[in-house]
């Protein structure tokens, strides 16, 4: 292995250290559980994490001797917002998703070949679904934000995505590729995606992409709740809902001045 691999070996370790940090939060998780979560032999996790200590991008609580998310991810984290946080612009668009549908609504936002969960907003209905909450990454494909964002990726970025991914192990057979494709088809036929309970039973969701500047699906914004909230009929009205909604954000965000 040359340097420069060695390098690049490293800064993925770090990379993945503090994404699993990061689904840890607020509690924290131990040098085992992130050892764990991310593949890499324990030394080397404790390693390099009592490295990015040193640096402020972790902190280690000395009472439990768990791992978070340091100052220094927050400072940087803040000058980036600039850019890349589209929450309080969202905000309102999901608070009032929330209260015309009475389910739970979301906002996520692609990252990669993952979506991470920005914001939740309880609807009035009391049985709720867990199944996301803010922070959480997933897949693209799984859950309906990622599957809405990918069925309007064009074809070439479906198809180096799912060439190159098994979801399967993790996420049973029902994520598939030839399944996912099936699910694509039809979320480009009727412009939102359906979670029919594949995560957690009786747990449903429905998802509409976010586009940016440039048409690509960036953001996603989702409803879950029950499946007796989501027949037939409610799903077509939750997903003209949705459509409308994420119309209105990509029409606000394209309005926005550009930053810096």
């Amino acid at each position: 292995m040359t340097s420069a691999d060695a390098n690049a070996s490293v800064i993925g370790k770090i990379c993945s250290l503090l994404r699993a940090a990061g689904s840890e939060e607020p509690s924290g998780a131990s040098t085992t559980a992130l050892a764990r979560a991310t593949g890499i032999a324990r030394p080397t996790a404790h390693r390099l994490l009592a490295s990015m200590a040193d640096q402020g991008f972790v902190d280690r609580d000395s009472a439990t001797g768990h791992w978070s998310l340091g100052p220094e991810i927050y400072l940087l984290g803040s000058m980036a917002a600039l850019r890349y946080d589209i929450t309080d612009q969202a905000r309102k668009i999901v608070q009032a998703l929330a209260t015309e549908s009475g389910e739970s609504a979301f906002l996520s936002a692609r990252r990669g070949a993952e979506t991470v969960c920005l914001l939740r907003v309880e609807g009035s209905f009391p049985l709720r679904s867990h199944v996301l909450y803010e922070g959480i990454r997933l897949p693209l494909g799984v859950a309906s934000a990622g599957l809405a964002i990918l069925a309007h990726l064009p074809d070439r970025e479906v198809d180096g995505y799912l060439s190159g991914v098994d979801l399967v192990p993790e996420w049973g057979d029902s994520h598939s590729d030839n399944e996912i494709r099936r699910r694509i088809a039809h979320t480009r036929t009727t412009g939102f995606a359906v979670n029919p309970a594949l995560l957690v039973e009786g747990s449903w969701g429905l998802g509409a992409a976010v586009f940016d500047r440039a048409g690509g699906p960036a953001w996603a914004l989702s409803l879950t709740g029950v499946e007796t909230r989501f027949r037939d009929d409610r799903r077509r009205e939750l997903g003209k809902l949705l459509l409308d909604a994420a119309h209105r954000l990509t029409v606000q965000l394209g309005e926005r001045p550009s930053p810096g």
